[in-house]
């Protein structure tokens, strides 16, 4: 039996989220949707609106399923599987909503720390939803608002209808997170192709969403951004570990997401790398082939040294 695919929509308070799931469930896809939303207070307002073209809604109450000290998003993940399992539930694909002020990175690691979950369960992507109107002041207020960026697989640009010129936004986030697409979504509308099968915790090789490289300094530096390192000589796959390991070991808890592909001496294969936070694995790809070889890798994390980072790998250069 293939795993069930999940979505998380993230994204801050007011960015959309309901809207793009009512959009959702209501599109002529095919697809079976259970979804688990991540509610506010003891009664949920989003069922009503979202309707019953849902499969299932798990109405989480507690107002945070990102909590460390709080197994419910596992309990719904699990009580989701049971339904299927007896024949009581019928889906093939499930949507997790969180609350506008969750943290992406616990509710992601959910999806791989969990013996269960992560055979039962495969995380395809994670979509930010980012209100143009409001985004800026957010960002600048609240780090929280950044993160939800640093994660995403997609970034959805919402109330670009209303909010005139968004050129400088779109930077800023490319800035955040250089290897998530930016699509623009109005009302909830938007292909579903763009949303679903992203491969996004897939190893794969297109690391960096191709983009002109920005280089003003902006108003309001980031807390969270990109950091893309290239390199264009062969390294040495047991000091790439090294440098690695050392990255993770200072600086994991400031790490959101990172991808690469490695050009490894000796090698005639790519290897492709993954990880978020200190969750990390790697695999051998195909051959480079006709392709000039070549190493590319992008950091997302809250205040990285990127100079240090830098003369890390280009420590690894053979004199």
């Amino acid at each position: 039996m293939p795993p069930i695919a999940v979505t998380l929509l993230t994204g801050f308070l007011g960015a959309g989220k309901t809207t793009l799931l009512r959009h959702i469930l209501n599109a002529q896809h095919g697809h079976k949707i259970a979804v688990i939303e991540n509610e506010f207070g003891e009664v949920s307002i989003d069922t009503q609106l979202v309707g019953d073209r849902a499969t299932q809604i798990k109405t989480l109450t507690n107002g945070c399923i990102c909590c460390s000290r709080s197994n419910e998003l596992e309990d719904a993940l699990l009580d989701l599987l049971d339904g299927r399992d007896r024949g009581d539930l019928d889906f093939d694909r499930l949507i997790v909503e969180c609350t506008g002020m969750a943290d992406p990175g616990p509710i992601v690691q959910t999806f791989f720390s969990h013996e269960v979950i992560c055979q039962r369960y495969l995380l395809d992507g994670v979509i930010a939803l980012v209100d143009a109107v409001h985004a800026d002041g957010q960002m600048n207020q609240y780090t929280l608002a950044q993160s939800q960026v640093g994660y995403a697989d997609r970034i959805l640009l919402t109330k670009t209808d209303v909010a005139g010129d968004s050129e400088k936004l779109r930077e800023r986030l490319a800035r955040i997170n250089a290897r998530a697409p930016i699509y623009t979504v109005t009302h909830g509308d938007i292909d579903l192709g763009l949303l679903f099968d992203t491969g996004g915790f897939m190893l794969e090789e297109k690391v960096v969403q191709p983009r002109p490289r920005f280089h003003f300094v902006a108003e309001k530096q980031n807390d969270i951004a990109s950091i893309v390192v290239d390199l264009d000589y062969p390294v040495d796959i047991s000091e790439v570990s090294r440098v690695m390991e050392n990255l993770l070991l200072t600086y994991s808890a400031q790490l959101l997401r990172y991808k690469g592909m490695l050009w490894i001496d000796g090698e005639p294969n790519r290897l492709l790398f993954q990880g978020v936070q200190r969750l990390y694995s790697a695999d051998w790809d195909r051959p480079w082939g006709d392709e000039a070889p070549h190493s590319v890798m992008v950091f997302i994390g809250v205040e990285l040294p990127e100079a240090e980072i830098r003369a890390a790998f280009a420590g690894l250069k053979k004199a």
